[in-house]
């Protein structure tokens, strides 16, 4: 018998699974199953988006697309970011279309990471960061944040993370798990020091559209001196409801977007031809989709950070994207624990905080992209169950 685990990348070996996934998976067993644990919007692809990759296909393209996306794409891009957020981009030469926003953080990683290069990497985050990191060879290191700090990075927490090794910032706002978003003011605290030592940042937007304040959300790149040292990742997933179509798109400096794009190039070739013809149509005429979907965003988040907070459950109020992160310490179980006790007795699934970071622990992770009935019935389980484990 062959020892196939032997014959394996040991970096891949030594993955942890995705602890979004695993509780996930369990879920997708069980009958009856509430679930609060994906960031899926359930909000179906505006009607006029789908129209034109259906269109798309019966016109019978369904060709390859050029390796960094179609011009008119790459284009409409670009205008959507100057519209938007006041951030000029060259569609030639500093934006790649990109399968997913995954793959452009990859991309962008695999692309500025040599062995040894340390990594900061804001936690909890999104689960991808440390893992590619350490793909490619790189040191993570966790800048973790604090609920009495709303979760967000601090100024004194970069600067004592700082090393002669450190090439990249990873800041992840609007926070996938906890909701929390940086205002203008506090990302030009954080840019000035950035710029001091001479850091590379990639900053993932994706859920920038989905942020609940009269400010609204501050494009790192629009910071002076920023869209030098920035490379911006985003995507369709979230705000237009396209997750399965699978489709994003990194903005950065010339050089580094062409080494991405050399990469791309024979990793992926190009991303889906359908779903760029889509992503052109949501890119001019979206906006009122956007405006809707956020929304009713709005709406359940707060009625789901006061209805914690009503179950003795100290929940921050997160002004960003569709998560909460409330704490579960006053009931002395763990995150995990909490979680499976609630999956096994109750039948609703959401993540375990320590899923995404060691300082995520005490907490978890609950999504409220679902309808607000689906969500009403999740707590009225929740509420339940922290009532029975109090006996």
């Amino acid at each position: 018998m062959i020892d196939h685990t032997s014959l394996l990348n040991n970096k891949i070996v030594g993955l942890k699974p995705s602890g979004i996934r695993r509780f996930f998976d369990i879920a997708n067993e069980m009958d009856d199953v509430i679930s609060l644990s994906i960031g899926e919007p359930d909000f179906t692809t505006p009607w006029h988006v789908r129209e034109e990759g259906i269109k798309s296909l019966r016109d019978g393209k369904t060709w390859y697309t050029p390796n960094s996306g179609f011009k008119t794409l790459r284009s409409e891009i670009c205008r959507y970011m100057d519209r938007r957020f006041g951030v000029s981009y060259d569609s030639d030469s500093e934006v790649l279309v990109t399968v997913g926003g995954s793959e452009a953080i990859d991309l962008c990683m695999r692309c500025l990471i040599n062995p040894g290069d340390e990594v900061l990497i804001v936690s909890p985050s999104f689960v991808c960061y440390e893992p590619i990191c350490l793909m490619c060879g790189g040191v993570p290191v966790m800048l973790n944040t604090k609920a009495e700090d709303n979760f967000k990075l601090t100024p004194q927490a970069l600067r004592a993370a700082i090393t002669e090794k450190t090439k990249l910032l990873v800041l992840p706002y609007p926070n996938n798990p906890t909701g929390a978003v940086m205002t203008k003011h506090e990302l030009e605290e954080i840019c000035d020091i950035v710029k001091k030592h001479n850091i590379l940042v990639m900053s993932d937007e994706i859920y920038g559209e989905l942020t609940y304040t009269n400010e609204g959300h501050t494009c790192l790149s629009s910071i002076d001196g920023m869209k030098e040292r920035s490379i911006i990742v985003s995507g369709f997933s979230k705000s237009y409801a396209m997750t399965g179509w699978r489709l994003g798109y990194a903005l950065g400096p010339q050089r580094i977007i062409e080494a991405m794009t050399r990469l791309h190039q024979y990793a992926i070739m190009s991303a889906p031809t359908t779903a760029q013809y889509a992503a052109i149509e949501a890119l001019k005429n979206g906006d009122e989709d956007i405006l809707k979907m956020k929304k009713e965003y709005n709406q359940r988040r707060r009625y789901i950070i006061d209805s914690f907070n009503k179950m003795g459950l100290d929940c921050f109020e997160g002004l960003g994207a569709f998560y909460v992160f409330p704490c579960i310490k006053s009931t002395g179980l763990s995150s995990e624990d909490f979680c499976m006790k609630l999956l096994q007795s109750k039948r609703v699934a959401v993540v375990p905080g320590n899923a995404f970071g060691d300082c995520g622990e005490g907490f978890i992770r609950v999504s409220y992209s679902y309808s607000l009935d689906h969500i009403k019935e999740a707590v009225r389980r929740i509420n339940e169950f922290l009532t029975e484990i109090e006996k």
